[in-house]
């Protein structure tokens, strides 16, 4: 599996069974879902999904199939039999019944304000190696060798950060959910994730974007 940062919470999964892009919102970069196979999408924010771009690129391969949690899924009537709607707890697989397999943890976006109405959010494990988990710190049930880990955002605080990387126990750490942070301030939380949850086994650090890396899937 190659994974590829795509700008923010953009990433890129290339496998044997095809090419599964999540979250491909407004600060990723534009072309993130060309060659997709399959899209998901974590929750309804717009640096996480943008309905239009989405639509375009439903209409540009009638194949692409995506999978979302059910509040996301009610937006596109449209692409009825090609959206599914899943909830915490839930698995599919993607390019057939022996392909790559998607478990499904979280159900709640992370609290911003008291004020602010909490949405629905899922995160997504795929493969049993690497888990997206939108803007939640959900705990996986399971090993997870990748963790992907916001860097940054009005929901979060960097020991809670670190915390979730502690936790979850992975063999590596990537950052993202970056697109509204300057470089001076991403260096800092880079290095400090990676004093408080890195070890001498788990390595923490942000993908340069457009970078790929090779990820082993068992």
């Amino acid at each position: 599996m190659q994974f590829t940062k795509l700008g923010h919470a953009c990433v890129r999964l290339v496998t044997p069974h095809g090419t599964v892009v999540i979250d491909p919102g407004a600060l990723s970069d534009p072309d993130a879902m060309v060659g997709a196979d399959v899209v998901l999408v974590t929750h309804e924010h717009f640096d996480h999904v943008v309905p239009e771009t989405l639509r375009a690129a439903a209409a540009a391969n009638p194949d692409l199939e995506v999978w979302t949690n059910p509040a996301v899924a009610a937006q596109f009537p449209d692409l009825a039999g090609r959206i599914h709607a899943v909830t915490h707890g839930d698995t599919f697989e993607i390019g057939g019944a022996q392909g790559v397999s998607v478990h499904v943890y979280g159900e709640r976006h992370a609290v911003i304000h008291r004020d602010i109405e909490v949405i629905d959010n899922v995160g997504f494990l795929i493969a049993g190696e690497v888990f997206h988990p939108g803007d939640a710190l959900t705990i996986p049930e399971e090993s997870t060798p990748t963790l992907l880990v916001p860097a940054g955002g009005p929901w979060l605080a960097l020991r809670d950060a670190a915390d979730f990387i502690r936790e979850v126990d992975p063999a590596r750490a990537l950052l993202i959910h970056d697109g509204v942070f300057n470089d001076t301030g991403l260096a800092m939380t880079e290095r400090l994730l990676g004093q408080l949850a890195g070890t001498d086994s788990r390595s923490v650090r942000r993908p340069v974007d457009g970078e790929g890396i090779e990820l082993a899937t068992g």
